[in-house]
This record gives structure tokens, C-alpha cells and sequence, in this order.
């Protein structure tokens, strides 16, 4: 029998228990552990007539088992049952190659099409900050700056444990990107007040407030046109532009929140905005160092800033020092 089998491969065995060279139940323990037979469906045809027989060799993974004397037709048509589960079993089989196929196709072209928009929203984020950046030519650099204090001021919230429960479940690159449109409502400010060489006067200040709300509702208008997926990103982009100008004791803008009613991001991106704008040269005002910014920092803590967003700050400020001699050796070239 196994002789033949090297030759072909049934689509069924019919095995009787007594056979002269291997009884049945030794045979059917040797297909059924070889990789080659093993789903090769087996049914016995017998003259053994009792359940113990029957049961065994069932157990041993026959599909029937049929006794002797039998009637033919009735034993063709058996046959032709397991016959056709079998090719059913195939029909699936190859079905589920298929589907499997479609699936792993589906997911490429769904990755595919992901990395497009993906890419597409980079484009976008990058076009909208170079507006602001260009209508604001006095403060050039501060956004890509920001967002370097800022991520600093995450490595100082991980080294103190500040806020820890709070920012577990952050996606911490998803809020520094984010971070990039907090002054995106500056795009509507006039000219006259963005790139005055001087001072704001109070009426001009109080314009130049609005670019919190206006920037705001410029991200609801852009989040209106994107789809549920890309909310998580606009929304951490409208709580950074409404609220990075609020201050800890409630003296700040738009609304006057103080304490913890300032969203986390709100207080992180204060400390980050005000640390650039301290360092940086205005026509009104020199660069300070890193050290005269840095006590003004520390000064603030409780007025302007957190406190334990202070302590972070200062646990990383050699981090803020060393950005900004990067920074000022880039701009040298």
C-alpha cells in the first residue's frame, strides 16, 4: 500500500482491519503522522462489527466506518459524501488564500494611501507655518525654536515625574508637531502691528491678543474639512494657539485661567514661548543669555508659570543652553 502511495495520492483510503502485510489500525496510525497522508481522509470497511472497534478507529482519525456485508450503492454514495466535503474543504481553502491575499493587498493600499495623506498633512502643516513665519519676519525661527524648548521641557517632565499620570498616555511627538500652528491666528493680525518696529500700544496689544481665538477657530475650520482621524492632532494644535498665553495666577489671555484650568499643553507651551521671546532680539528689546532668561523663568514660577512645570524647566535648562548655542552657531553660517 505505501509503495503505491509514493506513487499517487488518493483522494480517499478505504482500509479494512484485517489485511494480510499491516492491519488497518497500524495503517492508519502511519498516514495520520505522516505530513504526506495525514489529510488523506480514511474510512474503514470491515467485517469487525463491534463499538469498541468502531470507536478506536474513529478516535485514530478515520472519517466513516462502515461494516461488512455492505450494500454498494450505499457505500458509493458515502464515498461520494466525503468526496465532496473534501472538495468543499478545498473550495475554502483556496477561498481563504484569496481572502487572505485581498487582505494583505487591502492593507498595502490602505498603508499606501495613510502614507499619502500623510505626507500631504506635512505639506500642508509645512505651508501654513512658513505663512505665519513669513508675515511675522521679526520673530522668524521662533516656531521651529519653540517646539526644541519644548521638547526639553518633556524630557524635564519625565526626569521630575511632574504631571507623570497626566502625560502616560500622551503621544508626546503628536503635541510637539502639534505644537507648530500655536500661532498659525497670527496669519490675520494686520501688518501694521505684526511688524511694528516698536512697542504695541494698548489698543494694539489688545489686537494682537486675538491671534489666541482667531487661531483657534482657524483650526475648527481646517478640523471641519479632515477626516475623525486627524482630529487628535488639530485638537492638540487649537488647546496649545488658546491658551499658551495664559498665566498660572489667571492674569493672562484670552479667557484668564488660572492655575490648573490651563491645560497642561497650555502651561508647557508658555514656558517654551516666553523663553524664546526672551532670547531672541525684537526692535525693541536686545537677545538676553541663557542665564538672564533663565532667572526670569524662575522668577515667574507661581505668577506666570506652573511651578512644577519651573522645576522641570531648571532640572533641563543645560538642555536650553546648549539648544541655544546650536541654534546661534546655525545662524552664523
Amino acid at each position: 500500500m505505501f509503495d503505491l502511495l509514493s506513487k499517487i495520492t488518493p483522494a480517499i483510503i478505504l482500509l479494512d482491519i484485517n489485511m494480510p502485510e499491516i492491519n488497518g489500525v497500524e495503517a492508519i496510525k502511519i498516514l495520520k503522522s505522516s505530513p504526506h497522508y495525514a489529510d488523506i481522509p480514511v474510512i474503514f470497511l470491515t467485517s469487525i462489527n463491534n463499538k469498541g472497534s468502531e470507536l478506536e478507529g474513529l478516535c485514530l482519525g478515520a472519517v466513516d466506518y462502515i461494516t461488512k456485508p455492505f450494500e454498494p450503492l450505499l457505500l458509493l454514495k458515502r464515498v461520494e459524501i466525503h468526496l465532496t466535503i473534501i472538495k468543499q474543504r478545498l473550495k475554502m481553502e483556496e477561498q481563504g488564500k484569496k481572502l487572505k491575499n485581498f487582505n494583505e493587498n487591502l492593507q498595502k493600499m490602505v498603508a499606501e494611501e495613510t502614507e499619502k495623506v500623510s505626507k500631504l498633512q506635512v505639506s500642508v502643516l509645512e505651508t501654513v507655518v512658513d505663512l505665519v513665519e513669513s508675515r511675522d519676519d521679526i520673530t522668524g525661527g521662533h516656531i521651529s525654536r519653540t517646539m526644541n524648548w519644548l521638547k526639553y521641557l518633556f524630557s524635564g517632565l519625565i526626569e521630575t515625574g511632574a504631571y507623570a499620570d497626566e502625560i502616560e498616555d500622551w503621544d508626546v511627538d503628536l503635541v510637539l508637531q502639534s505644537s507648530r500652528l500655536h500661532d498659525v491666528g497670527k496669519i490675520s493680525i494686520s501688518d501694521a502691528i505684526l511688524k511694528k518696529k516698536g512697542k504695541l500700544t494698548e489698543a494694539e496689544f489688545e489686537e494682537m491678543k486675538t491671534h489666541t481665538t482667531i487661531g483657534a477657530s482657524i483650526i475648527d475650520r481646517i478640523c471641519d474639512s479632515l477626516p475623525k482621524d486627524n482630529h487628535q492632532f488639530m485638537n492638540q494644535a487649537k488647546i496649545l494657539a488658546l491658551t499658551h498665553h495664559e498665566k498660572w495666577d489667571g492674569t493672562g489671555y484670552p479667557y484668564g485661567l488660572a492655575g490648573e484650568e490651563i491645560p497642561l499643553q497650555g502651561r508647557l507651551m508658555a514656558i517654551a514661548d516666553v523663553y524664546d521671546a526672551l532670547i531672541s532680539e525684537r526692535p525693541y528689546k536686545s537677545a538676553l543669555s541663557h542665564e538672564m532668561a533663565e532667572r526670569i523663568i524662575i522668577a515667574g514660577a507661581g505668577a506666570h508659570f506652573d511651578p512644577r512645570l519651573v522645576a522641570a524647566f531648571q532640572k533641563v535648562s543645560w538642555k536650553f543652553a546648549q539648544g541655544l548655542s546650536s541654534t546661534a552657531l546655525a545662524a552664523s553660517f
